[in-house]
């Protein structure tokens, strides 16, 4: 009897020592990934971390050295403005969300008095579209995207609208002497107002007491041309309580910069043309 139970014990203990080693070896032929479950994230999730990378940053000001992997291509037809996106593989990228949308599209005329901050949508692989009646014109188009995985920097693209054409570089802007606005009964002030060239710039907009709403997961937008509509800077406010915008410009020279801010409802775009020494 006493020599049965020895000889179960040692079967019990040689069995368990079997099992133990059975799954030692699943777990080192299958071992889960932490860093992939850190990085994975619900679409609602994804949409508020990249609205807080953004928040304080600019994005679309790259830098010309800046290696693009995607190269827009944007037409004008019949009311309708269509990009397509092709990457260096002839793929159409995936974009993250940036700010609410997919997809920032900004147009500006010729003589940079004309400017529309739109949202195409995507219609196909790679196809994005949006309505929009635009005038004979020459304009520039700026696509702000954010692909996954892939660099990207935006750069003006050429639009043509009509017969009627005009070139960029004929602009002979005049900087603003008031800084202080007012569209649709609300007054908006720009301080400061002198500039210099490669220190980092404080964009602070006194909206006299009225906080405004929230567009585009942030309090305000500000995108920023050069005088000839090939510098590019589009950022947000360094908080979600101030409309305060940090920046800095690497060459001197006049640039044109519009505002945008949402109040009772309605998206005000407040334009300033001011110098950087």
């Amino acid at each position: 009897m006493k020599k049965g139970i020895i000889i179960w014990a040692v079967s019990a203990i040689l069995y368990l020592g079997v099992v133990i080693a059975g799954y030692s070896v699943y777990a080192n032929n299958n071992p889960k990934s932490e860093e992939h479950d850190h990085h994975t994230t619900t679409t609602e999730q994804g949409e508020e971390s990249m609205n807080h990378q953004y928040s304080d940053q600019e994005h679309g000001n790259h830098g010309s050295n800046t290696t693009s992997e995607i190269t827009p291509k944007v037409s004008y037809a019949n009311g309708v403005i269509t990009i397509e996106l092709k990457d260096h593989n002839n793929h159409a990228p995936e974009l993250e969300v940036s700010h609410e949308k997919y997809m920032h599209l900004i147009v500006v005329s010729s003589n940079l008095k004309e400017y529309h901050h739109l949202h195409p949508e995507k219609k196909g692989d790679g196809i994005y579209q949006v309505k929009i009646s635009l005038a004979d014109n020459s304009y520039k188009a700026f696509v702000d995207i954010n692909p996954k995985g892939l660099q990207y920097a935006v750069r003006p693209i050429e639009l043509q609208v009509g017969a009627t054409h005009h070139v960029h570089g004929e602009n002979k802007l005049i900087t603003d002497k008031d800084f202080t606005k007012t569209l649709n009964g609300q007054t908006v002030e720009l301080t400061p107002h002198s500039f210099e060239v490669n220190k980092e710039i404080t964009l602070n907009f006194n909206v006299k007491g009225e906080k405004p709403e929230e567009y585009l997961g942030a309090l305000g937008h500000v995108v920023i041309l050069d005088e000839a509509g090939e510098k590019y800077i589009h950022v947000h406010p360094v908080s979600n309580d101030q409309t305060v915008f940090d920046t800095q410009f690497d060459k001197p020279g006049i640039y044109k910069l519009w505002a945008e801010f949402k109040f009772h409802g309605q998206v005000n775009i407040y334009p300033f043309v001011i110098e950087v020494k």
